[in-house]
């Protein structure tokens, strides 16, 4: 029983999985923080860039 611990202990195959997880769910909540703080500002721009490109489009007509 005490080798059976002692391997399961040793044993680092999961551990890059583990890490893999973690790094992912930082960039998630990175990612989220970002998109909450410039909300706004991106809608913004998106909304100048159609308006934009809906104007040269009549104008080009």
């Amino acid at each position: 029983m005490r080798k059976l611990l002692k391997a399961f202990v040793r044993d680092e195959r999961g551990v890059s999985a583990m890490e893999y997880a973690v790094l992912a769910g930082i960039v998630v909540i990175a990612l989220g923080g970002m998109a909450a703080t410039f909300k706004t500002s991106i809608g913004t721009m998106f909304s100048t860039l159609f308006t934009t490109v809906t104007a040269s489009q009549n104008n080009a007509s």
